[in-house]
Parts: structure tokens; C-alpha cells; sequence
């Protein structure tokens, strides 16, 4: 069986094609080039990647191909990043990139390179279901559980799955390095990379205020309307923002208790061009027991049940939050939690699992 792995330059990806090649696979490893805008080695380490992945390639003994997806991007992921930015909410461009370069336009490449399977060095697993007599591919969480990247895959589909393997999806981060250094990859140790998915990490105002207007506005009190501050533009903030405010020394309209608590972001008002902040971490404006989930895609292509205990993410480092759906449509979803949950975030992605089987999800409306 043919596989093309997607190689990135880190250990991760590394180590998949390893395995591969090591358990009889006819391996290729594909590097992508997705970005060329202010391409340097300050913020984008493409040479350096693409060095590092030809010398894991001759290490393995497998082919190299390079692609440059650079357009694609532009056009099917960073054209929404730009444009959820300027409505005001906060987007997760990793989601978009995966469903539409990595599992998409790489998926399709490969295909026509002649693969039989594509592979990434995603925290993930994939199964085959078989169940009243119909058979579908379950994404499944990692076994590694502070790795799993079940979160970033929601948005794939059925024809994705079944072409797709995971292969450290059974495998723990500390034994992945250790595998890579037993076989003598140099990128055992290689830090892993963060950031705008294929763009780097950057000084992100900076790099925003090249694409959009910056718009400055005022900074009010949810609570008693008082002008506090300026922003530069609600494009740099999202909710629960604490830093990079610089209201910090303006007391709160609160009793001597609480005059020192810090400010965060609770709502943005696109129309005045204002940002709302309240005083204190749980400010009831901060918490809610219910969100509206809108760009669905459930992995089954089934809706799931409402008014079932399930368990969902609204962002990413959050623990599961026992949850039901209480309606469900192809325009949104109703999920309600069973605790007030903090900072939920338009444009943030909200995913939800049955024990370890991610079912699917949407944006934060």
C-alpha cells in the first residue's frame, strides 16, 4: 500500500513516516509550502523545515516530494481568517487549514501521485464502525490525552477518514522523541512549532495591521458605561482578554474588596466601535451555560441525538464539559452545559465527543 505522509520538519510528522516505512508501507513524504508572503527566517522557518525533512527522508530511505499550496491558502483559509478578524471574532486557522490544504488539497495531490493513503503526524485515531449493518470511520481521541488533536480535525468527512491514517495515535509524545532518536532523526529534539498554522509565530498586531485597518475605539465599563481607555482596534482583542488592555491601574466600580481585580474583554460592539470589559475573573458577563454553534459538520454525516449527555470542547485546552444538544439544524445548534462555562468566543470552535469519539461540531455564533 501506497502512503504519502505529510511531512512538516518536526518530530512528529517524522516518526509517522518512520512507522510507516518500518511496517512494509511504500512511504513518500510530501512537504508543502503553504505561505510566501514575507517569507524569512526571522518568523517562517520554510528553508530550514524543508532541510530538516530531506535529511529525515535520507535517513528513512524514502522519497521526498515538495508542493507549494501557497495560493490555495491565500484563498480557501487566510481570506476567512482576514475576514472572521474584521467581523470581530477570533477564528482558529489551524480547523480551516486542516480541512481544507492538509485533508484536502494535500489528500488530492496525493491521489494523483498514485497514494492509496495519506498520513500526518496528528495525535488522533481513526476506526472503522460497523454497526446495524452500516459501516462508517470514527475519529477518535489519542490515547495520548494531553496531545490529542481530535479538536482540529472536526470539519473532516467520511471520504477523508477513510483515506487518512494516524499513526502516533496510540503513542505517547515522550516515546515519539525517543523513536526518533533511536533512529538517529536529528529532529528528536526540534521544538515544536506555534503559531498561525504554516505562517509562524510572529508579533500578531503587527502582523494583522498589514491586512486590516487598524480602527481605534473606546474601551467602556460593561457595568456603568465610563470611558476607561483606547483600543486600536477590536480586531487585536477576544473575550476573556486580560492582557494588553493597559487599563490596569483604573479601580472598578466595586466595593474595596474587589477595586484591585484585573480587567477583562466581555463584549465587543462592532456597530460603536467600542470594547466592554468587567472587573473580576468570573464576572457574570464572563459565564454562560449555552451556546449557538453555527458551520456544522458532524463526521457521521448524521446529526447526533438531542437531549443526549454528551461531552464538548469550546476551545481547545479545555477539559470535556458534560453537555446536551438541545436542538439541532442544518442552519446551528443549541448546546447547554451542565456549568456556567468562561469566555465562550465568537469564532472559536466548539467540538463535540461521546467518550472518545469526536462526532463533529461548529463556530461559536
Amino acid at each position: 500500500m501506497k502512503v504519502v505522509v505529510g511531512m512538516s520538519g518536526g518530530v512528529d510528522s517524522s516518526v509517522a513516516a518512520l512507522l510507516l516505512k518500518e511496517q512494509g508501507y511504500d512511504v513518500v513524504g510530501l512537504f508543502m509550502k503553504n505561505w510566501e508572503d514575507d517569507d524569512d527566517d526571522e518568523y517562517c522557518s520554510t528553508r530550514q523545515d524543508l532541510i530538516d525533512v530531506a535529511s529525515v527522508c535520507d535517513v528513512i530511505g524514502i522519497d521526498l516530494e515538495v508542493v507549494n499550496f501557497s495560493s490555495e491558502y491565500k484563498d480557501r483559509v487566510f481570506a476567512d481568517f482576514l475576514k472572521e478578524y474584521e467581523a470581530g471574532r477570533t477564528p482558529n486557522p489551524d480547523i480551516l487549514c486542516n480541512s481544507e490544504i492538509k485533508f484536502r488539497c494535500f489528500l488530492d495531490h496525493a491521489m494523483g501521485l498514485g497514494a492509496d493513503k495519506i498520513a500526518t503526524g496528528h495525535y488522533a485515531r481513526v476506526r472503522e464502525w460497523k454497526s446495524d449493518g452500516r459501516s462508517e470511520f470514527q475519529l477518535m481521541k489519542a490515547e495520548d490525552g494531553t496531545k490529542d488533536q481530535s479538536y482540529f480535525l472536526y470539519r473532516l468527512n467520511q471520504e477523508q477518514l477513510a483515506k487518512t491514517l494516524f499513526p502516533l495515535g496510540d503513542i505517547y509524545k515522550r516515546d515519539v522523541r525517543k523513536l526518533a532518536e533511536k533512529a538517529g532523526l536529528h529532529v528528536h529534539a526540534k521544538k515544536d512549532s506555534t503559531g498561525i498554522c504554516f505562517i509562524g509565530e510572529r508579533p500578531f498586531r503587527e502582523f494583522l495591521g498589514r491586512y486590516l485597518p487598524t480602527k481605534p475605539g473606546e474601551i467602556r465599563a460593561l457595568d456603568d458605561d465610563r470611558v476607561l481607555g483606547e483600543h486600536q482596534g477590536l480586531m487585536y482583542h477576544t473575550i476573556g482578554q486580560r492582557k494588553g488592555l493597559l487599563i490596569g491601574g483604573i479601580k472598578g466600580n466595586q466595593d474595596d474588596a474587589g477595586e484591585h481585580d484585573a480587567w477583562y474583554a466581555a463584549k465587543k460592539d462592532m456597530a460603536s466601535n467600542v470594547l466592554y470589559v468587567v472587573q473580576g475573573h468570573d464576572h457574570p458577563a464572563l459565564l454562560k451555560t449555552q451556546l449557538e454553534a453555527i458551520e456544522l459538520n458532524w463526521i457521521s454525516g448524521r446529526d447526533p441525538h438531542t437531549h443526549w449527555v454528551y461531552t464538548a470542547k469550546p476551545r481547545y485546552r479545555t477539559p470535556d464539559q458534560p453537555c446536551e444538544i438541545d436542538a439541532v439544524s442544518a442552519s446551528g445548534a443549541t448546546i447547554a452545559f451542565a456549568e456556567p462555562q468562561w469566555a465562550l468566543t465568537p469564532g472559536q470552535s466548539v467540538v463535540v465527543y461521546e467518550s472518545k469519539v469526536c462526532l463533529g461540531g461548529g463556530i461559536i455564533a
